[in-house]
Formats: structure tokens, sequence, C-alpha cells
């Protein structure tokens, strides 16, 4: 079934192109995003403009996503989807941006079990059809270390770490400002928001969830943290930073200024698993795979410590 979703135009996306504004607000790639307007899925306050559209703050978006085709029977290659680890129970991927988990609504950009297929890799068939051998996720906008599952055993184990939440989850983030304590613990439940369907909020009834965060290092306009993830919600650090006003350098959904992102030259939220520690599901032995930030990350942490 198609799904409709309503977004304020937010003012820091003023003057932009339509493509651009919903390739920023929906995290999808910006070809993904011309398809829709191309095909008459987007209406701008009711009309329905081209893609070079200029958009204006306080307008509404309406986007129509199609309903999710199955993954395509033949693989496609992922650039910069990296393996770190591999074994015949799991494979550790170090996930590029722009790249989703699977396929979903309205995504038509490359996804991880796309690239695994055509680097010749076979995957559980546990689960729904789209999500094959998928037992966690990270957001499109967001890098670093991801396990697939390649057996059925695999799949089952991984699937029930993560709802015991045994699994060690580690990312970094950048975040605005100067979080005050430097250090802390984020306990609050999170659901979608009641006004935008496509975003998360802090309510009253949502879902526990609990972020760990300590700065690691403070520039002069934003901080490095070092965030430990109990449980796992859909958006959960984007959320809960800026629920506490500390959001993610670039993240323009969840009210990042869109003028610190461009100083660094980010396109997309300072955010990255950056280490991810599990029992492997057939030995019992503890796993633990790191990566890098990747180069668009790292230029904007030179770029803060040359302005210190």
């Amino acid at each position: 079934m198609a799904e409709s979703r309503l977004l304020p135009v937010p003012d820091g996306l003023d003057g932009l192109r339509l493509d651009v504004a919903i390739s920023r607000l929906m995290g999808f790639s910006r070809t993904a995003a011309a398809d829709l307007i191309d095909n008459g899925h987007v209406t701008v306050d009711g009309s329905s403009p081209a893609r070079s559209a200029k958009v204006h703050g306080g307008s509404l978006l309406e986007v129509t996503l199609p309903e999710p085709e199955l993954p395509p029977t033949h693989p496609e290659p992922v650039d910069g989807l990296a393996v770190l680890y591999d074994d015949s129970d799991v494979v550790v991927i170090d996930k590029p941006v722009g790249v989703a988990a699977h396929p979903s609504p309205g995504w038509t950009g490359p996804t991880v079990i796309q690239g695994l297929a055509a680097m010749g890799y076979r995957m559980s068939t546990s689960g729904p059809a789209e999500r094959q051998g998928i037992v966690h996720r990270l957001d499109a906008g967001t890098t670093g270390v991801m396990v697939v599952a390649k057996s059925e055993h695999a799949y089952t184990v991984l699937k029930r770490a993560f709802k015991e939440r045994t699994v060690d989850k580690r990312y970094s983030a950048l975040v605005q400002g100067h979080p005050d304590p430097t250090s802390g613990t984020i306990d609050a439940p999170i659901d979608r928001h009641p006004n935008a369907d496509y975003k998360y909020a802090v309510v009253a009834n949502g879902r526990p969830s609990v972020t760990h965060y300590e700065t690691v290092e403070a520039f002069r306009a934003a901080s490095l943290l070092d965030i430990h993830l109990e449980t796992g919600r859909t958006h959960q650090i984007r959320v809960h930073m800026s629920a506490i006003r500390h959001p993610c350098v670039g993240d323009l959904t969840y009210g990042s200024d869109p003028t610190l992102a461009k100083r660094l030259g980010l396109t997309r939220q300072w955010l990255h698993a950056r280490r991810l520690g599990f029992e492997h599901p057939s030995s019992g032995e503890w796993i633990e795979i790191t990566s890098a930030f990747p180069a668009d990350l790292q230029h904007a942490l030179d770029v803060l410590a040359d302005e210190a």
C-alpha cells in the first residue's frame, strides 16, 4: 500500500531545489527524490512543481511513497561497501553513507542486501523476503559497523541478542554546542512524532529508550560524543540529542543549524557506528569490530580543530 508523508519545509532549507530538499529531509539519494517528483508523487502546497523548483520555509510537502518492490533478483554493486569480518555465520560490514539496510517504501537507492549479493554472499533466508539476513539497521545517512547473518542459526541468535540488549553498540556523534553535564544518560521514551509521521520524538507513552553519552572532545561550536545505546529505537540518538537541544551536526530533520553544517562541508548528520561487539552465534567468542571515521566526518573534525 502506498504511504503519504507530510513534510514541513524548515527555514534552513529555504531556497533549495525541491529534489535536494526532499533528499535532505528524508535521507533519500537525490536521484530517488527526483524520481518521486518526476512520477507525480510530490506536491508543494497542493501543486506539482518540477524537481528544479525552489522551496520556501513554511511550505508543506506531501510525498507519496509507492508500495515497496521485492528485492531485485540480480545483485547490484554498492560503492564503498567494505567487509570487516567474515565467516560461515556472519559478515560484518562498514556501511557507507547513502545506503539503506534493505528495500523500504520510497527507497530506490542502493541497499546492503544488494551489495553483499553482488560480492557473492548468500544471506540467511529467515525473516521477511526483503530483509534476508538483516538483524539490525543503520539509517541511510549513518555510516559504520553493521552485522548481517549468513546462517539461519546466526539470524536467530543475533535477533535474540539485539532484543535482549547483549550487543555492545558504540557510536560517535558530533553535536551542536556543549552538553551539560558533559556525560550522562538520557532515559526518555520514543515513538512516532505526533505531528510528523516521517520523524520520531520523545513522547510520554513511547517505547523505553536509553542513551548513554560522554564528551570526548569539545570544540568551539560543537562536541564530539562517545555514545552507548542500551536500546535500539529508530533514530534514537538523533531524537535524544535533539531532545536535550544538542542535535547531531548536519541533522536538519531534528533541528541542526544548516549554517554550521555548510561551514563543515556536511550534507548529512554527523553520526557513525564506530564499534560493534557481540557474542559469536556459534563459538560464543566475543567479537568486537571497529570502523574509522569516513572522509566527510573526519573533514568536519579537522575544520573544527583548525578553528580552535
